[in-house]
């Protein structure tokens, strides 16, 4: 059949354009696509170096984790725009392997700033209720495993492809809103925690970029929060999508790691070579001498409420310095130097048995502890007994 060249140009001029018009968006996308492809690579790259940087402080690795959950997210949309809709295959896949997972970002953000302020902050058991709303992101992989399986074994009737899609499809548009609720919540904690916050001279950079990590975090959720409202609204997502898809949501996550790659871990190398190249070793025994003086003479370890802070301005030493010196000296957190002196007053209590009419545990909080588990773990952790074995073994008689 014959088609008239002119047809294009004279008869439809309108159809021409719209068909110029369809290769520049797919031109636009294709691009947009390898930007978020390479910026997964970036954040995996990021997140492994942050990890495996020594010594590694609890803020890298904070900071690795929230990295790879964002480029995970990132490399499912590319797997979404880009993949899926090639391979049946690697589509199923991404059904059953959980790449969004999004609501620990706000915990994450307000930790990874916790541990940049405060280097003895150790994330811990009792943290984990603030990760436990990541059901929310698991419970659509859990169940399309199951209705995968269950299809296959024939003990489900759920039609996969249609019945199934459609609930898909709808969880992923509602559970954006507590996951963006959880974002904003972590961030105002965090501007609070910054606003208590007093920085010294030698921290002043450190907390520079906490701030500037939060307002980077803050505008995200702004750009987030104008593409849910309309995202949300079943008259407005289609249309919503087809203008715009993903990629006001996705383009600044990528800006996000490459700037995290970027300043965030040079900060991260400079926080870790900043003390250690600056301290001489006079001032390291200047601080080792005070620490030992506020334990062995002051007793500050007695003190159930006791804060790196209480230390800082007892032997009026900046807080990072005295850090270091625990770091790399003691190789010990401040809760397990402060909690090693505990230990010892509870065992030298014990064996002068001058303690009768208290308990094992009246014993341990009259020597500093304030929490009966926290006792046992660490008294089992240091002595390698229960106080309870410690006691028997040394057959002190006492009230128990």
């Amino acid at each position: 059949m014959y088609i008239n060249p002119l047809y294009f140009t004279i008869v439809v001029p309108e159809t021409r354009s719209k068909i110029i018009n369809k290769s520049v968006i797919n031109l636009i996308s294709n691009f947009l696509n390898i930007l978020i492809l390479l910026g997964t690579f970036q954040g995996v790259i990021t997140a492994t170096l942050l990890y495996r940087l020594k010594p590694r402080g609890q803020a890298n690795t904070i900071l690795a984790l929230f990295t790879l959950l964002i480029s995970l997210a990132c490399l499912n949309i590319y797997f979404l725009l880009a993949v899926k809709s090639l391979n049946p295959f690697l589509r199923v896949l991404g059904e059953i392997i959980p790449l969004i997972i999004l609501m620990p970002i706000g915990p994450l953000v307000y930790f990874y700033v916790k541990a940049l302020l405060y280097p003895e902050f150790k994330l811990s058991k009792k943290n984990r209720p603030h990760f436990y709303s990541i059901i929310i992101d698991l419970i659509p992989y859990l169940a399309s495993t199951i209705l995968l399986l269950g299809n296959y074994f024939d003990f489900v009737t759920i039609n996969y492809n249609e019945q199934w899609k459609i609930f898909v499809d709808t969880y992923f548009i509602y559970s954006d809103i507590p996951r963006w609720i959880s974002l904003a919540i972590y961030l105002w904690l965090t501007y609070k925690m910054l606003n208590n916050y007093e920085a010294s001279k030698k921290e002043y950079n450190t907390f520079r970029w906490a701030k500037r990590f939060t307002s980077g975090m803050s505008l995200f959720t702004l750009i987030w929060l104008f593409h849910l409202v309309p995202y949300v609204i079943p008259s407005l997502s289609d249309e919503l999508l087809a203008l715009v898809g993903w990629y006001p949501i996705y383009m600044p996550l990528v800006v996000l790691i490459y700037w995290i790659g970027i300043s965030g871990f040079i900060m991260s190398i400079k926080s870790n070579q900043s003390i250690s190249k600056k301290l001489s070793p006079a001032e390291i025994k200047n601080v080792m001498d005070g620490l030992e003086k506020a334990m062995k003479k002051d007793k500050l370890y007695l003190n159930p409420t006791l804060k790196l802070n209480d230390i800082v301005k007892h032997i009026e030493v900046p807080q990072k310095t005295i850090s270091a010196v625990l770091n790399q000296h003691f190789q010990k957190t401040f809760k397990e130097f402060i909690n090693g002196y505990r230990i010892e007053e509870f065992k030298l209590r014990l064996l002068k048995n001058n303690s009768e009419k208290l308990t094992l545990i009246g014993v341990a909080f009259e020597c500093g502890f304030n929490s009966e588990a926290t006792f046992h773990r660490v008294f089992k952790k240091s002595v390698h007994l229960s106080p309870k074995e410690f006691l028997q073994k040394h057959s002190i008689n006492r009230v128990k």
